[in-house]
């Protein structure tokens, strides 16, 4: 551990009051005191970034006073220029002549005017020595005073990124129960990143300006204070403005946001239940309700664009009534009082105005320093928290032999996350050495926590565990969770080889120990099934690989350390019957010789175990083996009938007709032996592996069930793990601005009124430059009356500018916005009624998912905006701006345009480099930290897996291994990026340097006037930094064409089973007849795994179909196929002897009713979801009692307070699952289909409502057509047709009692009681 320091220890003294914020310094000490004691070789580095600190802010400080130095020097020039001028309008009068150096009238010799000593040539080239010595100064100071910060930073935070992931990775598991995984995921990436840019060149930046603005007022106040003061009492009104500005804006985007929230809303919720709206048809009835959501945000929208173009016109006219007021004040100074020069004015004036301009320039950096501040309480917080139980310290005994035996002498624990639930309450259990000891009772008795306590995940809080009579708490973690297999119910697998993850049970297993273990784990096989066998990738979390793949692969990893205590956490619980007698198998396998604790839910895996001890609130109430423990009619007793009784209400019919020999004790226990013979007989018909590979969802309910629903939320889920990382991110090309604009035609008279008042405000920069040179020349005039009345006048059109511009501004943001928000309701719109479109194929991809395509339509189409509407103001902005600048300079002075022409390019560059520098680069750091956050990411989330297997110090190393590349990149930034700045920093001295230096030559060689030198000059620098401004503020142009293109992609996507067109059969005697004929599908999504494999099976009308089978062998799709939410890959649908792919798509629709295992209901009254049932007509309210009836759900509805205009919730969270499945019964009868679906549409209800359910769906089936999908015998007995399905075709099909009088498969599975799964 390291030294605390003096400044720790007080931190953590301070630390009982509640959280402390961190200094701004501490914030830049605290690394180094860290640093300073750790191992020697730090220690020099440190000392270099203080110095490297401290030599970056004396840089600032110079930087920052070089622009108010240039005011003196601007200062002296103008009173050259003036001098030189007067001299000449003198001497322009015929009556006065120039001798002995002073001016003289010719007649008498009374005024004296020194004149000709003036060499206006010479002066000039002083000032441009002047200017390029400051420039070349400022040069490198900026480009030191950057890169020192940056590297400085980039070193202390590369120190803050190892310090906190080794801090977290050593932290006990109950710190991480009360930190959630993305907290800390965010805090890793964000909060550094906070506090790198509050350490960085910020800093630097911020000194810089501060001094500016010291200087700046310390100008203005010392060459005339009245002056100054003057100005600076009209500036809070502009202060004022932009305050109000920030706070209506940050308002209304608020409003707007919450408008628009309430259409996300709708959209999330339609594209979530996206089947049950194509189901009933409800696509346009939805893109109606959608669209009448998005009109509030859009008048939010135009109002924001109102208010900030008032704003923005209130401090242009307040800009220039200040300059009128300054300038008129100021020449009644120089005038009439004399007390100062033209020249102070101007230093006086540009002082105070530099001064302000630097003040607001620097309080984004305040910004950054506070967000820096708050992440480093929080992150400092952690690397100096010491945890509770250290995984990585070498300290605790190690064992030099180990039996085995583990006791819990009196435990009492309470998790940290939950302090209030006593979790483990005295809980005494010895358990044997070697022997196998199952834990078992209802979930919530602490049976997992007992196991997370033997791995010392946690400690308790009363009462000792111990190993061989030590305590755990003595001895050295690692060394005991070496020791320690486990094998959990969600086994964690890293996204790696096969090979790897099994080498992280033991890191120097050699090849030969892994194939054993695979082979003890019955894992062998399937993986030298796969192509690249061993060393197939896993996929992320193991996403490629089945349930019962990846527990045998954790089981194998498990058993190369060869451990001396084996934990299986319910090891079998998420597989299905199968897959579950098979790894059951591998664990009876490894279990010889271990001290093994089993903690399960299935009889079958317990009832072989040496001891069972069974536990309730937190104590072992009972032990012993099973027969002992059944006599005892305890706890274990409980389990046991309630799982029996189960089976038993099942096989009672199926018994009567099967006079089965078995003895009815065994039976009525469990089903466990009887069952496991039946599974061998179906295990030879298809190969696990396979099967595994069909269901879409790894984890099988316990009873292995397994609907639509599973299709419907995980198909997306768990392929996306099947899609390797890069292709994430499709490449679209930019879309042209053409097509962009197309779609906004509508609002071509609010664009042309916008354009109109953006031109006008671009003349408003060269228009100012005119007035401003105009002033100058007034103070050459030489007679006060015409004097005064110049001043006056142009201080008068300062004022009129004022206004005009405060109107055009106010015009322009009202009429875009006004474009720019009917745009995007539009394409929300018209993405929106595309989304629907699609088929449900589409839907499948990951890249569609839900909440891919609400932020689609939420950001996509508000950024297209910003290749429009506010794109276009700027363009002609830009334009005017520049394009008058350019024609009045030429018109003045051609030869001094050209030459500054020159440098237009650079200055326009380092406009658009300033204002990049206020965002900061932060998004390429992000994109170098990827590689490190994946790291940092898995490991995080999978942190008991790491812990138990003792792999904390790898994670760590691998991520300080991926820190490296950012950190040469940052240091390699620090350079460009410190050159870039000086660089920008420097034109402008350079320009002014050449443009006046050969403006005096002008002057002097071609009588030019001196106004017009500063006239040309500040007109075309001002314009050109506008430019590079406005190129950069410009809202993301290239990322709108980019959200455009994803856009249009959308719209012009073509699906491949349409719903909006009228195309496609319809007939009027809709029978209900299906036919499949040898259906072979697979989903779009898998394409490499078969569903169908040859269907054949006919329902003729009026009869009931039944399908049975175990999960993922294609039941479901079969009725997905006749829905039409895909089409067969090979063979046909026919419906009344059509091919279901040429019948019209919502003709076909509304002929199929179907009710699906999780109904999805939609959030408005229960009239309002039974109506959904038909949308093509208006439903009376008698009509909706009337299917209520039918569905057992009317007198339930009756007694509700607000009967049929109860809200059912979010997705029908306020009503129960049997009400539910009602509502959708009634839904579908509604439609009064002619084919009924009824998707294992009970078995998600307990028996009471089941009764009810069943009988309303009895009622339903009546006349007909109907195909029912079930696991539950009961619901399928009295069909006219039973098919049983296995790998995607019918093994065997007739009524009940043919399909039991063959003894086939039907017959099996209704004998043994399993559930059909």
């Amino acid at each position: 551990t390291m030294t605390t320091s003096k400044e720790e220890e007080k931190a953590q003294g301070k630390a009982e009051q509640p959280a402390i914020r961190v200094g701004f310094f501490q914030l830049v000490k605290k690394p180094f005191f860290h640093v300073c004691y750790v191992p020697v070789q730090f220690r020099f580095a440190t000392c270099n970034e203080v110095l490297m600190m401290v030599v970056g802010s004396v840089c600032a400080v110079l930087h920052g006073s070089a622009q108010p130095l240039m005011l003196l020097v601007f200062g002296l020039l103008t009173d050259t220029f003036i001098e030189y001028d007067i001299e000449l309008n003198e001497l322009s009068d015929e009556r006065k002549e120039c001798v002995n150096n002073t001016i003289q009238w010719k007649q008498n010799y009374t005024t004296a005017r020194p004149c000709g000593i003036l060499d206006i040539e010479y002066e000039m080239t002083q000032f441009a020595f002047y200017y390029v010595g400051i420039g070349a100064a400022v040069f490198l100071l900026g480009y030191f005073q950057i890169s020192l910060w940056v590297t400085a930073a980039a070193r202390q935070i590369q120190l803050i990124r190892k310090m906190y992931f080794s801090k977290v990775m050593r932290m006990e598991i109950g710190w991480f129960d009360c930190t959630s995984v993305g907290e800390l995921n965010t805090r890793m990436s964000d909060d550094i990143n906070k506090i790198n840019d509050a350490i960085a060149d910020q800093v630097a930046i911020f000194l810089q300006r501060f001094t500016t603005f010291v200087c700046g007022f310390c100008i203005g106040f010392v060459k005339g204070w009245k002056l100054t003061l003057v100005i600076v009492a009209a500036s809070p009104l502009i202060g004022i403005g932009a305050g109000l500005m920030a706070l209506f804006v940050a308002k209304l985007t608020g409003m707007e946001l919450q408008a628009y929230a309430k259409a996300g809303a709708v959209a999330d919720e339609v594209l979530s239940s996206i089947r049950t709206v194509a189901a009933f048809g409800g696509e346009l009835k939805e893109v109606e309700r959608y669209d009448r959501n998005l009109v509030s945000a859009q008048s939010w929208g135009i109002r924001k664009g109102l208010i900030m173009g008032f704003f923005t016109g209130y401090m242009w006219l307040i800009i220039f009534l200040c300059y009128g007021l300054a300038f008129w004040y100021g020449s009644s100074l120089v005038v009439d009082t004399e007390e100062y020069t033209p020249g102070t004015l101007l230093q006086v004036f540009f002082g105070v105005l530099i001064a302000a301009m630097n003040l607001g320039q620097a309080s984004p950096c305040l910004e950054a320093f506070a967000a820096g501040r708050g992440a480093a309480t929080i992150i400092f917080e952690t690397i100096d928290r010491e945890p509770e139980i250290d995984c990585l310290s070498e300290a605790g005994y190690k064992l030099n032999r180990v039996k085995g035996d583990i006791e819990f002498h009196n435990v009492t624990f309470y998790y940290p996350s939950r302090p209030d639930v006593k979790i483990l309450d005295q809980l005494s259990v010895a358990v044997k050495s070697g022997e196998t000891t199952a834990f078992v009772g209802p979930s919530g008795a602490g049976k997992s926590t007992a196991v997370q306590l033997i791995q010392r995940f946690y400690d308790p809080k009363e009462g000792m565990v111990t190993l061989d009579g030590h305590d755990i708490r003595g001895l050295n973690i690692q060394w005991l969770r070496s020791l320690i297999g486990i094998v959990e119910q969600e086994p964690v697998l890293f996204a790696t080889t096969i090979a790897e993850n099994i080498r992280y049970g033991r890191p120097d297993v050699s090849m030969d120990d892994i194939i054993t273990a695979t082979k003890e784990a019955n894992a062998y096989n399937f993986i030298m099934e796969l192509p690249q066998k061993f060393d197939t990738l896993v996929g992320e979390g193991g996403g490629q690989m089945s349930g019962g793949q990846k527990q045998r692969i954790a089981i194998a990893r498990a058993l190369v350390r060869n451990p001396r205590i084996l934990l299986l956490d319910m090891a079998t619980s998420a597989l299905d019957n199968e897959s579950e007698a098979v790894v059951q198998e591998a664990l009876d396998k490894v279990r010889m010789g271990r001290t093994t604790i089993s903690i399960a839910h299935r009889l079958s895996t317990i009832k072989n175990a040496d001891v069972i001890v069974g536990f309730e609130h937190g104590r072992a109430v009972e032990r012993g083996k099973h027969n002992e423990l059944l006599e005892r009619k305890g706890v274990y007793f409980t389990l046991v009938t309630l799982q029996s009784q189960g089976d038993k209400a099942l096989n009672e019919k199926a018994r009567q007709m099967a006079d089965s020999e078995e003895e009815p004790e065994r039976l009525s226990l469990s089903r466990a032996g009887s069952y496991r013979a039946s599974l061998r007989a179906s295990i030879r018909q298809r190969s696990r592996s396979q099967l595994s590979n069909l269901i879409p969802e790894s984890s099988v309910p316990v009873t292995g069930e397994l609907g639509p629903r599973a299709y419907a939320v995980t198909q997306a889920d768990k392929s996306k793990n099947a899609i390797p990382e890069e292709e994430e991110e499709e490449l679209v090309e930019p879309a042209p601005v053409a097509r962009i604009l197309r779609y906004n035609i509508p609002e071509w008279p609010y664009m042309l009124f916008g354009s109109f008042g953006a031109a006008i405000n671009g003349g408003v920069n060269p228009v100012y430059s005119l007035l401003f040179s105009q002033i100058l020349a007034t103070f050459s005039v030489t007679d006060p009356v015409a004097q005064r009345k110049e001043i006056d006048s142009i201080c008068l059109f300062f004022v009129m500018v004022g206004v005009v511009s405060f109107f055009t501004q106010m015009l322009q943001g009202y009429a875009f916005s006004k474009s720019g928000e009917l745009l995007t309701r539009r394409l929300r719109r018209l993405g929106f009624h595309a989304m629907l479109g699609q088929e449900i194929g589409w839907f499948d991809d990951h890249r569609n998912s839900p909440g891919a395509l609400t932020t689609r339509l939420a950001t996509d189409a508000s950024q297209v905006q910003g290749a429009t509407g506010s794109q276009i103001g700027m363009i002609v902005n830009s334009l005017t701006n520049i394009g008058v600048a350019i024609c009045m300079s030429f018109y003045f002075s051609w030869k001094l345009t050209l030459l500054i022409l020159c440098f237009l390019p650079f200055i326009a560059l380092s406009g658009g480099f300033q204002a990049k520098m206020l965002t900061g680069f932060a998004k390429q750091d992000k994109q170098a930290m990827e590689a490190a956050g994946r790291i940092s990411g898995e490991a995080l989330n999978n942190i008991r897996t790491i812990a138990g297997l003792g792999k904390e110090r790898n994670f760590v190393d691998m991520y300080e291994a991926q820190l490296d590349a950012p950190y040469q990149a940052a240091l390699k930034k620090a350079n460009v990026y410190g050159a870039c700045y000086g660089f920008a920093q420097c034109v402008v001295f350079l320009t002014n340097s050449a443009s006046y230096r050969f403006g005096g030559y002008l002057v002097r060689q071609e009588g030019l006037h001196f106004s017009l030198v500063f006239r040309v000059i500040s007109a075309i620098v001002t314009s050109g930094t506008a430019l590079g401004r406005a190129s950069s503020y410009t809202p993301d142009y290239a990322k709108a064409k980019i959200s455009a293109a994803r856009f249009f992609q959308l719209l012009d996507r073509v699906p491949q089973i349409s719903v909006y067109s009228d195309k496609g059969d319809k007939w009027d005697n809709f029978q209900g007849n299906i036919e499949f004929i040898d259906c072979k599908f697979t989903y779009p999504t898998r394409p490499d795994i078969q569903v169908l494999n040859g269907l054949n099976v006919s329902v003729k009308p009026g009869q009931t179909l039944a399908f049975v089978g175990s999960s993922g062998c294609g039941k479901s799709t079969s009725v997905q196929l006749l829905e039409r939410f895909y089409d067969p890959d090979h063979g046909r649908v026919l419906i009344d002897g059509h091919d279901s792919t040429r019948v019209n798509v919502p003709f076909l629709r509304s002929k199929i009713g179907i009710v699906s295992q999780e109904p999805i209901l939609f959030d408005c009254s229960i009239a309002e979801n039974i109506k959904y049932g038909d949308n093509s007509r208006e439903i009376s309210m008698n009509e909706v009692i009337s299917a209520a009836k039918k569905a057992q759900l009317h007198s339930f509805v009756m007694s509700l307070p607000e009967k049929y205009d109860t809200n059912v919730g979010a997705q029908g969270s306020q009503l129960s699952r049997g009400q539910k499945q009602r509502i959708a019964i009634a839904r579908a009868i509604i439609r009064d289909p002619k084919i009924l679906l009824l998707d294992e549409a009970t078995s998600a209800l307990d028996t009471e409502s089941e009764k009810t359910v069943q009988e309303a769906l009895d009622k339903a089936r009546e006349g007909r057509t109907c195909i029912v999908i079930a696991h539950r015998l009961s619901t399928i007995q009295n069909s006219d047709i039973i098919a049983v399905m296995s790998r995607g075709f019918v093994i065997e099909k007739g009524t009940h009692d043919q399909l039991m009088a063959v003894k086939g498969a039907y017959y099996k599975l209704v004998t043994t009681g399993a559930p059909i799964s």
